[in-house]
C-alpha cells in the first residue's frame, strides 16, 4: 500500500518472511528460550559450514582422484572426514556410483533423513508426500518432472533413506572437462545431482 517515508522504520522494507522470522526471535530470546550467541552460530553452521557445496567438494575430487573414489565407495565416511565433513544426519554414509547402466536416486519414504554435513538442510519438495510416493512407484516420471530424461536403457536404482544410513549420488564427470581442476569441477555438481533428480551442468551453462 503507498506509504511516505515518514510512518515506518528500516526494517519495514524487508520480506514479510523475514519479518516475521525476526519477531520471532525476538520474541524467544526476550523470554530467556534461545541464546543468541547460539542461534549465530547456529545460523552460520548452515550457511557457511554445510550444504551443496560440501558435496560437491566430494564429487570434484572422486572425478579427478581415483584413490579417492575408490576409497568414497569403500568408506565414505572416512573419505569425507578427509574434508572435516561429519557429524549429526551425517554419522552413516554411503556414496552411490552413477554410470550410464544405472542411475541412483534417493528418497526418504518415512520422513525426511538427509545427509546434512554434505548438502544442508533438505529441500521442501524432497520433504513432501508427492515426492515421496512417486519416487518409489515411478522413478522415470519423478526425474522427467524435474526436466531429466534418461537413456531407456539406463536402469534407475532408488534408495530409501533412513536414521541409519544416508547416501549421496556421484553424478558421472560431465564430457568436456578434461584437464579442469577441482574447484571447476564443483562448480558444475548441483544438488540434484547429488540426490539423484538431476545432473551436473554441462561446461558451458558455467562461467568461465
Amino acid at each position: 500500500m503507498p506509504h511516505d517515508g515518514n510512518d515506518h522504520d528500516e526494517g519495514s522494507a524487508l520480506p514479510d518472511i523475514e519479518l516475521r522470522v525476526r519477531t520471532l526471535e525476538s520474541l524467544l530470546v526476550e523470554k530467556g528460550y534461545v541464546d543468541p550467541e547460539a542461534l549465530d552460530v547456529l545460523i552460520e553452521t548452515y550457511e557457511d559450514n554445510v550444504g551443496p557445496r560440501n558435496g560437491a567438494k566430494v564429487v570434484a575430487r572422486a572425478w579427478v582422484d581415483p584413490d579417492y573414489r575408490a576409497l568414497l565407495f569403500e568408506n565414505a565416511g572416512e573419505a569425507l572426514a578427509q574434508f572435516g565433513f561429519g557429524g549429526r544426519q551425517g554419522e552413516h554414509m554411503m556414496a552411490l556410483e552413477n554410470t550410464p547402466e544405472t542411475h541412483n536416486m534417493v528418497v526418504c519414504t518415512l520422513c525426511s533423513c538427509y545427509p546434512w554435513p554434505v548438502l544442508g538442510l533438505p529441500p521442501v519438495w524432497y520433504k513432501s508426500p508427492p515426492y515421496r510416493a512417486k519416487a518409489v512407484i515411478d522413478p522415470r516420471g519423478v526425474l522427467q518432472d524435474f526436466g531429466v530424461t534418461l537413456p531407456e536403457n539406463t536402469g534407475i536404482k532408488v534408495w530409501d533413506s533412513t536414521s541409519e544410513m544416508r547416501f549421496l549420488v556421484i553424478p558421472m564427470r560431465p564430457d568436456g572437462t578434461e584437464g579442469w581442476d577441482e574447484a571447476r569441477l564443483a562448480a558444475l555438481v548441483t544438488r540434484d545431482s547429488m540426490i539423484g533428480t538431476g545432473l551436473p551442468l554441462k561446461p558451458n551453462e558455467v562461467s568461465p
